[in-house]
């Protein structure tokens, strides 16, 4: 599929769909650095803290795949549109609320919003962008997780460091609202417009879609998040409450009710309907593989990023901007390396996001055997080389995960498996955060000094080394695969 005539600013059109990528990781990370003005401006305690965090990455894991179906269903660009707007919207709610109530509700809409916008991101250029130029716009998806991750620290930082206009905490949310409001305005006019399923090619069709128009299936994508809610919820707000047994409860009903939505998702494909899950996607290697992978490096990035702002604010006494900037430097790298990426690995193949496992490896254990030897007084310049490391190692491996796990996905299926991918990616972030986070605490303890933080820290950098360690095994193991195999067009070998 080539470029439609009308998209004569491929570049402006690519730059617009990573608008919504990086807001929406900018605006999960930024709120990191805002709690204790939270606290102190706003009367948040904890509790509500914890879902002005969490309650932002749970609707957003939730809506990811409905939001993918959606898109296929109804087409990308209205969706992307729309979504765009609403998170517009819901960004101005969060920047003008009272209380902490009005926060914690707006947030939960901001990140039902970026659940309906960003899965359109990779749908449209799993669809549009021709093979030559698929893999470098999927490496730019990346930068822009990434380098949004990383601003939301940094900027966040500096923007409360300056109070602009005297707005304290909100300036962090209103930054963004006219960013949103010119690439909706913007996606309006240079997203290409696809056909109604109803009016596709036979070639571009499902196979459930002969010729007719189909329904969201609501219980299906109420099963599946209610599945992920029995999951993030009590690992959002266990540990702090002190695991209560509705904790327990809940995550020994996430079973059952993943189970029988799965079964109501396979029977609706059986019978030719548009189940909200495209299991048939599971039967493809390379997705199949991507996403374990993908799962497995959002786990360890998103728990490295919390574990190591506590050890810069808490272990090393920084404060939020100065904590900001000791991640500048790794964001820097990221960028660079994700940009040659691409290109490397067209030219090399896979041994490329191999190496870079092993680089961001080489990171996280130069890391922990530092706090092993000076837990006292680790040193900022150890710190820096060590996360230099991991910033050239991620952008080698995170980029071309997104663009290995598609390879193989069908045009029609563009929406639901990005859907499905960009799910289980922020799934496995938020249990990365909560799981790896609470033995960050057990091993600190309840009065922590900086000994204490180093040793907590040295233990989730090792979880997270083993989480680097399956992606590089997966990444080689499917590299031997493909070189068995015919290879797509675009793959990366």
């Amino acid at each position: 599929m080539v470029l439609p005539t009308r998209t004569r600013h491929p570049g402006v059109l690519l730059a617009v769909l990573l608008s919504a990528q990086f807001l929406a990781q900018f605006d999960f990370f930024v709120v990191n650095v805002t709690a204790p003005a939270l606290h102190r401006d706003l009367g948040a305690g904890p509790t509500a803290l914890e879902l002005i965090v969490g309650g932002y990455a749970f609707t957003y894991a939730a809506g990811m795949i409905t939001g993918g179906r959606l898109g296929d269903l109804v087409g990308h660009r209205r969706v992307f549109v729309l979504g765009m707007l609403a998170f517009t919207v819901t960004t101005l709610l969060c920047g003008l609320a009272a209380n902490p109530a009005q926060l914690v509700l707006a947030r939960l809409a901001q990140g039902l919003a970026g659940a309906v916008m960003v899965p359109q991101v990779l749908a449209v250029i799993t669809r549009v962008f021709p093979a030559d130029a698929r893999a470098a716009a999927l490496g730019w998806y990346g930068v822009a997780g990434g380098v949004g991750s990383i601003a939301g620290q940094v900027f966040g930082g500096l923007l409360l460091r300056a109070d602009v206009l005297g707005l304290g905490w909100r300036v962090v949310f209103l930054v963004a609202v006219p960013v949103g409001a010119i690439a909706a305005v913007l996606a309006a006019r240079l997203l290409p417009s696809h056909p109604d399923p109803a009016d596709r090619s036979p070639a571009d069709r499902s196979p459930a879609e002969p010729g007719r128009r189909t329904r969201l299936d609501l219980p299906g994508a109420l099963g599946v998040a209610g599945s992920l809610a029995l999951v993030l919820v009590p690992l959002a707000m266990g540990r702090t409450q002190g695991w209560p047994a509705w904790t327990w409860l809940c995550l020994a009903a996430t079973l059952p009710v993943a189970v029988l939505t799965g079964r109501r998702q396979r029977r609706l494909s059986a019978l030719g309907g548009q189940p909200v899950l495209e299991l048939s996607l599971f039967r493809v290697p390379s997705y199949t593989a991507g996403l374990i992978a993908g799962v497995a490096f959002m786990g360890y990035f998103a728990s490295f990023m919390f574990t190591l702002t506590l050890l810069l604010q808490g272990g090393l006494g920084l404060g939020a901007l100065g904590a900001g900037l000791v991640f500048a430097p790794m964001g820097l790298l990221y960028t660079t390396t994700s940009l040659l990426g691409a290109r490397l690995v067209a030219r090399h193949g896979r041994p490329v996001m191999v190496f870079g496992g092993c680089v961001t490896a080489a990171g996280l254990l130069l890391l922990a055997l530092r706090l092993l030897a000076a837990p006292q007084s680790p040193g900022l310049a150890w710190v820096l080389g060590a996360l230099a490391l991991v910033g050239v190692g991620n952008g080698l491996v995170l980029p071309q995960l997104v663009g290995a796990a598609l390879v193989g996905v069908r045009p029609h299926q563009a929406g639901i498996g990005a859907g499905m991918l960009t799910t289980t990616q922020q799934f496995a972030g938020s249990a990365g955060v909560a799981l790896i986070g609470a033995l960050f605490f057990a091993v600190a303890g309840d009065a922590p000094t900086g000994t204490d933080y180093a040793a907590a820290m040295t233990c989730s950098a090792l979880v997270d080394l083993a989480l680097i360690l399956v992606v590089v095994t997966l990444v080689a193991v499917t590299r031997r695969a493909s070189r068995r195999a015919a290879p797509h067009p675009v793959s990366p070998r």
